[in-house]
């Protein structure tokens, strides 16, 4: 469905970990919409069909403030607020838990894994990170303080409680939280490491991958060799920015692409997912000063990459 709407619990409980969705019922100077009935077919119809819209309501699918369900033949009111759940498509599930790292009464930290998106988009909505940590945790509120790439694994910090979310998120949003990475990538033995690389990236949406382009840096990452075994080498990975796939391109444009990356240095557009064979970048550490209690955190991933197995 599109139109302009927005995810609320309101008076709908969450279902499969995913909200509601909340429509609100925009001004009507021309008196196009006698009834909601008309301005909801009109609104989803190209979408979904009108036939569909119209099954939902007769369903009680829409509800008013007050969780009554709302009649077709209702006069329509601008500004008047519904919700409704979406019809989710089958999604596969991802063969692979998320990991409580750490849990309090503020934050949960876990270990995602690869192939699992952090919170709905496109077509990964009920297999992401946030709605089965809502569904096995039991805290409808929680919400991720950041993103982690779908096919990256590693740490991923949650809030629970929904006043105290904006505090965390601003520490995301002005670099504030050391990040530290993990990946598995050719050794080049006439790459020179350490090193910080910085460039230009551009991600344009509905494009795959991103590039990078002539301009004004908007990228840092400090890249270290930490170990060599024959052709591969296990690299630390610290970023001081959070471009799009920003690891990714870099270690890209130094010559080593990251194992498993399906986009860099050739996009692999069809190919199937391999879940034996996933991108080998790991979200490894994550160090902050608590913005609500003010004592230091710093949390280690458990997971390992497969292509770097402990001897």
């Amino acid at each position: 469905m599109r139109g302009r709407r927005k995810a609320s619990a309101g008076p709908l409980p969450q279902r499969d970990g995913i909200d509601a969705v909340r429509v609100r019922l925009p001004e009507d100077p021309g008196g196009r919409w006698g009834s909601v009935g008309e301005h909801l077919a009109d609104r989803f119809g190209g979408a979904i069909g009108a036939e569909r819209v119209a099954a939902m309501l007769d369903a009680g699918r829409f509800v008013g403030a007050d969780g009554t369900a709302v009649r077709s033949d209702e006069p329509y009111t601008a500004g008047r607020c519904l919700w409704f759940h979406r019809d989710f498509a089958a999604e596969e599930p991802v063969p692979f838990p998320v990991g409580v790292v750490y849990r309090d009464e503020r934050l949960v930290v876990v270990d995602k894994p690869h192939f699992l998106a952090t919170t709905p988009r496109g077509q990964h909505i009920t297999e992401t990170a946030v709605a089965r940590l809502r569904r096995e945790l039991g805290v409808p509120a929680l919400q991720p303080a950041h993103r982690l790439d779908r096919l990256t694994a590693g740490l991923v910090l949650f809030v629970v409680r929904p006043q105290e979310r904006g505090a965390y998120q601003t520490l995301f949003r002005d670099r504030l939280v050391r990040k530290e990475y993990e990946a598995v990538a050719p050794y080049d033995p006439e790459l020179v490491l350490p090193r910080t690389v910085r460039s230009r990236i551009v991600k344009e949406r509905g494009v795959l991958a991103a590039r990078e382009e002539p301009g004004e840096a908007n990228s840092e990452s400090r890249v270290e060799l930490v170990e060599r075994r024959g052709a591969l080498g296990r690299y630390r990975l610290v970023p001081a920015t959070g471009r799009t796939h920003q690891l990714r391109v870099h270690m890209n444009a130094l010559g080593v692409p990251i194992v498993g990356d399906p986009l860099y240095p050739v996009v692999a557009e069809g190919a199937v997912e391999d879940w034996e064979r996933p991108l080998q970048l790991l979200a490894r550490r994550l160090e902050f000063t608590d913005p609500v209690s003010g004592e230091p955190r710093r949390f280690e991933s458990g997971l390992r990459l497969s292509a770097w197995p402990d001897r």
